[in-house]
């Protein structure tokens, strides 16, 4: 018997959280799909042994995609944070989700066809943001105000004035 993790992320999707789980096991690191757990019965929003949960893993994060239904929504109150190391890094894990049914948003948010949000963020983009000297955070993020998906050397011309 597998330990189970003391604090798990349940993630409520609309009868495809398996297909999610999927999706985010091939596209992020350290992220796999586990176990596919069927209904036992029927239930309010599926039958028995449709898909009921699905255990899954997101960049090392214990995850559990719940299938309950249409009535709860994902919204930005929730997101994934990816800090990513490069523009190469930036744009993979970008376009993947905006490529797969997802939107973008501003300041390097997204969501993925499911509704749920990610940040995709550059570690320059953090490191300018916060840099000690104010005027160089202040060009950064007003530069960062302006983009969807994060372009670094962008960022990086903002720092330098």
């Amino acid at each position: 018997m597998v330990k189970q993790a003391k604090n798990t992320i349940c993630l409520w999707y609309d009868g495809d959280a398996e297909e999610a789980a999927r999706f985010y096991a091939e596209t992020f690191p350290d992220s796999s799909v586990g176990v596919v757990h069927r209904a036992p019965g029927d239930f309010p929003s599926g039958k028995k042994g449709d898909v009921l949960m699905v255990e899954f893993t997101v960049m090392g994060i214990p995850c559990l995609g719940l299938n309950g239904g249409p009535g709860v929504k994902h919204n930005v109150a929730f997101s994934f944070q990816v800090a990513t190391v490069d523009q190469a890094e930036t744009d993979r894990y970008w376009n993947a989700i905006v490529g797969n049914g997802g939107q973008e948003s501003e300041c390097g948010w997204c969501q993925d066809k499911w509704g749920l949000s990610w940040q995709i963020t550059p570690i320059a983009l953090m490191q300018a943001v916060t840099n000690p000297d104010p005027a160089v955070a202040g060009r950064a993020f007003n530069a960062m105000m302006e983009m969807t998906k994060i372009d670094i050397a962008a960022i990086e011309t903002a720092c330098r004035g």
